[in-house]
């Protein structure tokens, strides 16, 4: 019943709007709407009403117009149909003298996502992009980007993007905003697009523009500025000094952007320049001013803030007391002003930084209490002169006895202890007087490492250690490992007296625990102890590293993307764009390439491991991985060794194979017999007596000859820029690989933009996965003056530690010299890899190609490749690709190819070279599919250059 009753009203209200909409009388026409649009609002369905509303476009009326615009773009969706109705309409109001509904019916447009709809919106659109009127294109300019998110390729077909370009030039400023907005949109979904080509010249036209234009302008202006990368630092310190009056805006957001823009580009500027110092003076009032504003925008600037502060502490150094906590800050903001409080804190500011800390220490919100005596800890390691205030601070609150305060006070007393060693024990005695207040585990588990560690100090050390043991199994595992570790140095220390205790530990962990981490480290302790005593002394024992000063500093590479990232999301949730924005679009990676490690003294050739059987390639961060495979004493012989059976990548060895795999069937048993006659030997050494299977298919092929004309030169791929001038403090460095003579080349061109003479180069390589390194030292032999380029070229070696890499064929490097280190990344490309001795006997391809599964078979087509089949065999022949065998077969070129990597890898091919077509057809079939992709690459990249 009420179902009948609610839908009669609903058809009776329905009814009554659409006699009100066809009315003659104008105001009653613009009431119906209005309650229209109200309906729709609150989410009542009116879509039956859609012819009706859409004949009321035909009016002078703005407000109506408005109103039935926005039905529109509501309702078009559902009822495309209905909404070409309307076509007609929107091309008229294109060309009305109202500058006002010409932008409105272009805009309009560009909202309504139908397919139908937007093919009609081509001319119109074109034709208000050149408008009269800077309103008008204004709002054409956003309309194309809101066009190319509907339809990328009409929008590339019609030329709208080489007219948004030109808008740039604009006499407008709020036009040129909005053209760079839309492109800047455009660009981040298409990241490869080279849309914006920012030139000095474009520069000048948008920091002219710049001046001009409303507050949202300015930010997408500015943020496109940061995308810029100056030609040197006389031109960064013009943008600089251009885009400094923007730190006095109102607008916080804008503030934010400057703020970005003088960040990225005061790393081109020479840190001796007079201006570089005014620049840290200019930064810091408008940073300090946006901490005025409400409790939000501070902590949104808050989290700016602390990555400026890493990146740059001088900027804020004298502003400590602007981060002091208020009484009614929220706790949001308390936390993070204390976290920059303890990047700021300096010898010169120490004691007041304390006393606020204590106050702090006293406080009721018991979160931010243990962030604060945390705190105090991270001054005294921080500051080695305020170690012995902090530490009688801490003592102080332990006499409190509030229990929280005393728990996170013993957390940071261990640390203080790793950091000073042998200075601070005397407080030792204070620290077992509170043990039985102890209930959560990180403070558990510090006491513990104390008493084990200084337990020959403490009289009664085994006793305290066994009161935790009796409820062993109710401990978290962070207390379990602790206590099994304090107990093993217990032992060491006074054996005599501790050895039921040890005992029962070993036993506790190993027997009674379902826990694999501990039981891993009690057998391994039981065995040091059981086997060799003296070897567990110099384990166990050993003396501690010290810890670092910042423990919680955020990764350089990280801090590099965020600081690209200052006013967005990301800097707030100082994470990268990639980490919480789905899918590709809206993503640039704006960073340093990932680190590699310390470069202060790369080895020289002779230091390397000597060669070893081919390894596998363990999983990224696989350390196990790394040592198990690591072969310290020379080849005892030149025979093959037997295959490891190791670490496996997926269910693939993935460099474990190698020839031996390949060569699996030779020995005779056809069937897969790993340990048949002739494994592991190679091609060369197969036993002249070997015959392959007398089946069809590939048998007869290889009875053809060669007819391989001879090689041409091995392809080196054009030099690219790895490391830019802006990111390298003024080094620039671009380059290559090439292999020759059997050697593989990394080839670089250096070049000195900064201001000063660079020194003492030297280069390292992060772990790969196909072990490249250095073959010597970076033979950079005179000083690198300012403005001068140098020709360098570092031959490298397959001998480095081994990790998996994505992609493959990813290099991170490391690359030191007077200034600073500098990481970045590259490809190399794989043919640099194909070794010499890779062509394969004919019956040893056949049979190796019918033994690899089909499932390892990749294939894939190389386009615009103009050669005939000889020119291409003679192209990759020099780059170690030989052709085994050559047939045709109705008019098409078939190419049987072998390569072989580094490692051992053997790839096979299949090349199909259709007479007269400039597309190639490539199939590789490999036991290591992994690589397969980048083979690929390779063979495209020879066969089109």
């Amino acid at each position: 019943v009420l179902f009948v009753k609610f839908f009669t009203m609903n058809s009776i209200f329905i009814f009554e709007l659409k006699a009100e909409l066809n009315s003659d009388k104008k105001e009653k026409k613009k009431e119906a709407v209005k309650k229209v649009i109200a309906s729709m609002t609150v989410g009542k369905d009116v879509s039956a009403l859609f012819p009706d509303v859409v004949n009321c476009m035909q009016t002078d009326n703005l407000e109506l117009k408005k109103l039935v615009y926005l039905y529109l773009m509501n309702y078009a969706k559902s009822q495309p149909d209905m909404a070409i109705m309307a076509v007609n309409t929107f091309v008229k109001d294109c060309e009305d003298p109202n500058p006002l509904i010409r932008a409105l019916a272009v805009r309009t447009m560009g909202c309504i996502r139908v397919d139908k709809i937007t093919e009609y919106l081509c001319e119109p659109l074109r034709k208000c992009l050149k408008d009269e009127d800077p309103y008008v294109r204004k709002t054409a300019a956003v309309c194309v980007a809101k066009l190319h998110d509907i339809n990328a390729q009409l929008v590339e077909d019609q030329g709208f993007l080489d007219t948004l370009k030109d808008l740039i030039s604009d006499s407008n400023p709020m036009v040129v905003a909005n053209a760079v907005a839309a492109l800047s949109e455009i660009a981040e979904s298409h990241p490869n697009s080279n849309l914006l080509d920012l030139n000095p010249q474009t520069i000048n036209k948008l920091l002219t523009a710049l001046n001009e234009c409303t507050e949202w302008g300015q930010i997408f202006i500015l943020d496109c500025l940061a995308n810029y990368t100056p030609r040197d630092d006389r031109e960064s310190q013009s943008i600089c000094e251009r885009v400094t009056p923007r730190l006095s805006h109102a607008n916080s957001a804008v503030v934010l952007s400057a703020v970005k823009v003088l960040m990225k580009f005061m790393e081109m500027l020479p840190k001796d320049l007079d201006y570089y110092g005014t620049l840290l003076k200019k930064l810091a009032p408008p940073l300090v001013t946006l901490l005025s504003a409400e409790p939000e925008l501070q902590y949104v600037a808050l989290r700016n803030i602390n990555l400026i502060v890493q990146r740059r502490p001088e900027i804020l150094k004298h502003e400590m007391k602007v981060f002091f906590v208020k009484y009614n800050d929220p706790i949001y903001v308390k936390l993070e002003k204390l976290d920059i409080m303890i990047r700021l804190a300096s010898q010169a500011n120490i004691a007041q930084v304390l006393a606020e800390l204590k106050e702090y220490a006293t406080e009721v919100d018991v979160d931010f209490v243990r962030k604060a005596v945390r705190a105090i800890g991270r001054c005294a390691i921080k500051v080695e002169q305020s170690a012995e205030r902090c530490v009688s601070t801490l003592l102080d609150l332990i006499q409190t006895k509030v229990n929280y305060v005393v728990q996170e006070a013993i957390v940071v007393i261990k640390d203080i202890f790793r950091k000073y060693p042998n200075k601070y024990e005397s407080v030792i005695a204070t620290l077992c007087e509170n043990l039985d207040s102890l209930d959560e585990p990180e403070a558990r588990a510090a006491m513990i490492w104390i008493v084990g560690e200084y337990a020959e100090r403490i009289d009664n050390a085994d006793e305290l250690l066994e009161s935790f043991l009796e409820g062993f199994h109710d401990e978290s595992t962070q207390v379990q490992l602790q206590l099994l570790t304090g107990i093993v140095k217990l032992f060491l220390k006074k054996p005599t007296e501790t050895q039921e205790l040890v005992q029962q530990v070993l036993s506790l962990a190993t027997q009674d625990s379902d826990n694999p981490d501990l039981r891993d480290r009690g057998y391994i302790y039981w065995r040091l102890l059981s086997t060799d005593p003296v070897a567990a002394k110099e384990v166990v024992l050993a003396e501690k590293p010290l810890i670092s000063e910042e423990t919680d500093l955020i990764e350089p590479t990280l801090l590099e993307e965020l600081i690209c990232h200052i006013g967005t999301l990301a800097s707030v949730y100082h994470k990268p764009p990639s980490a919480f924005v789905e899918g590709s679009r809206g993503v640039q990676h704006k960073r340093l390439p990932g680190s590699a490690e310390s470069v202060e003294s790369p080895e020289p050739a002779s230091a390397a491991v000597p060669e070893a059987s081919p390894s596998i390639i363990p999983s990224q961060g696989d350390l196990l991985g790394d040592l198990l495979n690591l072969d310290l004493t020379p080849p005892t012989s030149t025979a093959a060794p037997p295959p490891t059976s190791g670490l496996q990548m997926g269910a693939m060895d993935l460099l474990g194979g190698g020839l031996d795999s390949l060569v699996r069937p030779l020995g005779g048993d056809l069937g897969g017999n790993p340990m048949g006659a002739g494994f592991g030997a190679p091609a060369s050494a197969m036993p002249p007596s070997f015959s392959a299977p007398a089946s069809g298919g590939l048998d007869d092929l290889f009875d053809l000859g060669g007819g391989v004309g001879m090689p041409t030169g091995a392809y080196t791929p054009p030099k690219t820029m790895w490391l830019p001038a802006m990111k390298g403090k003024g080094l620039e460095i671009s380059g290559t690989f090439a292999r020759r003579s059997g050697v593989i080349q990394m080839e670089m061109t250096l070049t000195n933009k900064a201001m000063s003479v660079m020194t003492d180069f030297a280069i390292q390589f992060n772990r790969n996965s196909f072990g490249l390194a250095p073959a010597g030292p970076l033979q950079v032999l005179t000083p690198l003056s300012p403005n001068q380029s140098i020709e360098v070229s570092l031959p490298l070696n397959t001998l480095g530690p081994i990790m998996k890499m994505d992609p493959l064929n990813n290099l991170q490097v490391a690359v030191k010299n007077n200034i600073d280190v500098f990481y970045f990344s590259c490809q190399y490309p794989m043919s640099v890899l194909f070794s010499e001795d890779g062509k394969m006997e004919s019956k040893v391809f056949l049979v190796t190609w019918k033994d690899i599964p089909n499932d390892n078979e990749t294939q894939c087509q190389i386009k615009d490749c103009h050669l005939n089949s000889d020119a291409a065999s003679n192209k990759l022949q020099g780059s170690n690709v030989f052709t085994i065998a050559k047939r045709t077969v109705e008019g098409q070129d078939m190419l049987y190819q072998s390569l072989k990597l580094t490692n051992g890898i053997w790839v096979l091919a299949e090349l199909k070279v259709q007479t007269g077509s400039p597309v190639f057809t490539v199939s590789l079939k490999c036991r290591a599919p992994e690589v397969s992709q980048a083979v690929f690459q390779s063979y495209e990249a020879i066969l089109r250059n």
